[in-house]
């Protein structure tokens, strides 16, 4: 007899299939060999002209201006974005779940507001944004990768979705994920799994690796993640796109559905991911706007500070120091990674700011401590989440391995309550560590304030083979710390320049692991991103300064053409 968890995916998948019209839909999806699939959209013949145009437009205030203006209408925009996210899902396997017609009634009823009061609904008026598939959307399945969660069906609207609709926003698709979403690569047994359209041999990232995958094939401008350990970050500058995160406090949590929920130390952050800086700012104000501290306890009172993005705290941007983290003593970054760090380097001093080197303190602790507290429940918690028999999957390798994994074997144990507090109190100590160590660069930094952020690596490789990507503290110990980050594109990778080095003294044997997987030539044409990290709560003075960071590299490559 067929358990029930698989014959739930099949009825799944066969669903998501009939979901798309059958006119969306191409003849010539690429074949497996063919690993590039970034050219797909526009040669499947399922978008018109006027189609491909919109979705384009990678400028996310550009299109909504065009909403606003009803240059281009809301069902026109929703039509395009449905007909190229059906694309990007036939080439990389991106959703996991679409609501096309429920998104186009929408664009019908503000199109209709528009024509009627001359006005728009709100700041995000007629304009289709993705959702990883943790946020509940009403009368939309919430399956988390999890097979035997298929029939999970929201009654309400998540608190962030709630306030998507409110200013305007078209949610049309939910992107796949890893089951449990405790992965940074996106593999599972309901939907399966989601490639890198730069290179289908290599991993989008995760968990919010639909995401990624779905705004790097232009599918969707703006979309929202979550961010446990580099869930945003990793999947962001894996597909060459921008993503935020932030302190976990300031944007609102409440019916995003998941793993690890009731452990309150370390915990998932709500950001955006796009397909332009712009439109993290964009949706940062949009989203504060609707004041989500009144649905959401856990977020702070904080509306969108100008002065805080006007780098009032921060000498009003105009003569900034910024600190480099080349290698946190553990893994050491790539020969493409390194380079991108040279040429931002390069560009901020050009620019005139101040780069000085960051002494890493105890990441390594940090992110050992990050995992001793997640270990501490769970084991059960995700043992309670499978339903029907279905196996857990322990890592993201293509041969489907269901032995106990990081968070299920023997490293996983039920602490007592006594026990986590003490990690707790642990984490508290190490934090004000943290913060003391950043205070102390104002000895460093001829500004008379301390280093205003700190440019890294957000993973030690650009995108990996499948079930290879196992290394996440250049991204987690930001989560420990609970500090706002954002990551950007900078190049791609070019075999020539970014030949393999001689073995060097690894750090560790995970090192020594990376060092061995690198090859040049498998990666050639891959982006590389990199990350920039300020204080809690600064997701303002973050953007701002990511901005200034942006402008100066993209002055520095004009200067050379």
């Amino acid at each position: 007899m067929t358990e029930k968890w698989k014959s739930l995916a099949a009825e799944k998948r066969q669903r998501l299939a009939g979901a798309i019209p059958r006119e969306w839909t191409s003849a010539s999806i690429p074949p497996p060999e063919q690993l590039d699939v970034t050219g797909f959209p526009k040669q499947s013949g399922s978008l018109s002209s006027r189609e491909l145009e919109i979705t384009d437009v990678a400028d996310v205030d550009l299109l909504l201006r065009k909403l606003a203006t009803a240059e281009w209408s809301a069902v026109e925009v929703t039509t395009a974005f449905c007909k190229r996210a059906a694309a990007a899902h036939q080439a990389t396997n991106c959703l996991s779940e679409v609501f096309f017609e429920k998104a186009l009634a929408r664009a019908e009823d503000l199109d209709g507001y528009l024509r009627t009061r001359g006005e728009v609904v709100g700041p995000l008026h007629g304009l289709p944004i993705s959702l990883k598939d943790m946020f509940n959307v009403k009368g939309v399945e919430t399956t988390v990768g999890y097979a035997s969660w298929v029939g999970n069906y929201a009654q309400e609207d998540a608190v962030i979705v709630a306030a998507l609709y409110e200013a305007g926003a078209i949610p049309y698709v939910k992107t796949n994920v890893p089951q449990s979403a405790m992965f940074v690569e996106t593999h599972n047994l309901l939907v399966g799994r989601t490639v890198n359209p730069c290179n289908r041999s290599l991993t989008s990232g995760g968990s919010s690796g639909g995401e990624g995958a779905l705004i790097a094939l232009k599918g969707s401008v703006l979309g929202v993640g979550t961010d446990l350990g580099g869930s945003i970050r990793i999947p962001a500058v894996y597909n060459g796109i921008y993503g935020l995160k932030p302190s976990y406090h300031r944007l609102p949590f409440h019916g995003c559905i998941g793993p690890l929920e009731g452990q309150d130390c370390v915990r998932a952050a709500v950001g955006p991911m796009s397909s332009s800086l712009g439109g993290l700012t964009t949706f940062m104000k949009a989203i504060l706007n609707t004041q989500p501290w009144l649905k959401d306890p856990s977020v702070v009172p904080m509306s969108w500070n100008e002065n805080l993005y006007a780098l009032d705290g921060h000498g009003g941007g105009r003569r900034l120091c910024f600190a480099i983290v080349w290698d946190d003593g553990m893994v050491k970054p790539h020969p493409p990674v390194r380079r991108a760090l040279r040429m931002a380097k390069d560009a901020i001093t050009t620019a005139g700011h101040k780069v000085i080197d960051w002494q890493p303190l105890h990441h390594h602790d940090y992110n050992k401590l990050s995992s001793a507290i997640w270990l501490a429940g769970s084991r059960r918690d995700l043992l309670s989440l499978a339903k029907h028999d279905e196996p857990l999957l322990s890592n993201m390798g293509l041969e489907e391995d269901t032995s106990p994994g990081f968070f299920t074997g023997g490293r996983a144990k039920d602490a007592t309550a006594y026990e986590l507090w003490q990690l707790q109190s642990k984490m508290s100590k190490l934090r004000k560590e943290y913060l003391d160590h950043w205070q102390e660069t104002a000895s460093q930094t001829g500004t008379g304030r301390p280093v205003d952020a700190i440019i890294c690596p957000a993973s030690a490789s650009v995108a990996t083979p499948h079930g290879k990507n196992v290394y996440t503290s250049y991204t987690s110990v930001w989560n420990a710390l609970d500090y706002a980050a954002a990551v950007f594109p900078v190049t791609k990778v070019d075999a020539a320049v970014d030949t393999k080095p001689a073995p060097h003294a690894f750090h560790s044997s995970i090192d020594k692991t990376y060092y061995e997987m690198y090859d040049p030539e498998a990666i050639n044409g891959m982006p590389v991103g990199l990350q920039l990290v300020g204080r809690s709560l600064e997701e303002e003075a973050v953007l701002a300064m990511t901005q200034i960071v942006v402008d100066a590299l993209r002055k520095g490559v004009h200067a050379r053409l």
